[in-house]
């Protein structure tokens, strides 16, 4: 059974900084796609980020280029999103995503939330 779990959102200021984790379980052999994704409530999900399993391709958002990082842990069942020069338009639910064998998997979401 695939699970995930997010966490490390909270509140930060405009300009700040947050790193959201993901850890997985259930999958191993393979390969999978890792993606973050944001929700506000009353608009669409959006996609942010993504990386492959063994950490070689990565895809961004253009509204994150430049200021978000998505890694892979040493753990290939655990993901990363480092988030710099945070704006009050990143506020969101982040959601950790997971690809495997053609089925998508989700977590709960971690809320961010960037306010003065």
């Amino acid at each position: 059974q695939v699970q995930l779990v997010e966490s490390g959102g909270g509140l930060v200021q405009p300009g700040g900084s947050l790193r959201l984790s993901c850890a997985g379980s259930g999958f191993t052999g393979g390969s999978w796609t890792f993606s973050w994704y944001r929700q506000v409530p009353g608009k669409d999900r959006e996609f942010v980020a993504a990386i492959t399993s063994a950490g070689l391709n990565t895809r961004y958002a253009d509204f994150v280029k430049g200021r978000f990082i998505i890694s892979r842990g040493t753990d290939k069942n655990t993901m990363s999103l480092q988030m710099n020069s945070l704006k009050p338009e990143d506020t969101a639910s982040y959601l950790c995503s997971v690809r495997y064998y053609g089925s998508d998997f989700w977590g709960q979401g971690t809320q961010v939330t960037v306010t003065s």
